[in-house]
């Protein structure tokens, strides 16, 4: 078992782990620790723990320093450079002509590398701009390419439930999320109501996903015959948080009756084909098989 703390180099970016080594840090401090990218100032978010060795990623680096106010300065300094640095690349991509949009711009805490963030439909040959820019800079340069994911945690913004976006507030990292989510939870499968500001599904569309999967065993699938106390007939709605099934029972003359029973109250008889939770049309359409696997998209 081995001592680590999590650090933090970024406002809800990954969380790495370091060996606070002979230093008595906690977490809501500053420290200065070694990365593969070079000198790093990070933000110390949790307490430190014993963690066991397959839980790491070797090798563990150790804690350089606590960090100084001097360190901080310097810190302060490289957000300042970061802004003009960002406006000097816009100019030289629009100058070279490069089809990709910018997104941010990093300095590593020693200033001996610059990273540019960028987003692209496709490969962009960026072989020039890297050296207009190594000529302006005079340190070494690193672009960048990332998803639209990540555009959106680096951007910020309101998501459509009001509230900051999840990627930038608290998730550490990206889980895969799938149009099977969105149907299991009878969601509409409209990609303008379950797709988030990125373009992509929503990430919260995972958060009740466990939930769903073990409410819903046991369940009966729309189209799917069951026994009733009132007799039998076929599923036509089931509220999976309820534990409710509405059953349309046939009638002597003709006519359906719609019941809604309890789970306890049911037994299958014979499953039917049809899938089961397909999301209903809100009456704005459903999205082109196309769109939804578009959303999908990592």
């Amino acid at each position: 078992m081995t001592t680590v703390i999590g650090v933090r180099f970024r406002h809800a970016g990954r969380i790495y782990y370091f060996n606070p080594g002979p230093f008595t840090i906690h977490k809501g401090d500053y420290c200065i620790v070694e990365t593969s990218r070079g000198m790093e100032y990070g933000l110390v978010v949790t307490e430190p723990r014993l963690a066991g060795d397959e839980d790491l990623v070797a090798p563990l680096r150790s804690v350089i320093r606590k960090a100084t106010d001097e360190d901080r300065k310097t810190y302060e300094a490289n957000l300042a450079s970061e802004k003009d640095a960002f406006k000097l690349c816009e100019e030289q991509i629009q100058k070279h002509g490069l089809d990709m949009h910018l997104t941010e711009a990093e300095y590593t805490f020693d200033g001996k590398k610059l990273i540019f963030y960028f987003t692209a439909d496709g490969r962009v040959d960026f072989r020039e701009l890297v050296k207009s820019l190594a000529g302006v800079f005079h340190t070494r340069i690193e672009l960048r390419q990332i998803g639209v994911r990540d555009e959106a945690r680096m951007d910020g913004g309101i998501g459509i439930c009001g509230r900051p976006f999840c990627c930038q507030s608290f998730l550490s990292d990206f889980a895969p999320v799938s149009i099977k989510m969105a149907k299991d939870q009878n969601l509409s499968l409209n990609p303008t109501k379950i797709s988030g500001t990125c373009g992509r599904l929503m990430c919260c569309l995972r958060y009740e996903e466990s939930t769903y999967e073990e409410l819903t065993r046991g369940l009966p699938g729309e189209g799917d015959t069951v026994t009733t106390p009132n007799g039998t007939g076929e599923v036509l709605h089931v509220n999976v948080l309820r534990q409710l099934v509405k059953v349309g029972i046939a009638q002597e003359k003709g006519d359906v009756e719609i019941s809604e029973y309890p789970l306890e109250d049911i037994t299958i008889v014979k499953r039917s084909h049809r899938r089961r939770g397909g999301a209903y049309d809100d009456g704005e359409g459903e999205g082109s098989e196309k769109q939804l696997k578009e959303l999908e998209k990592e």
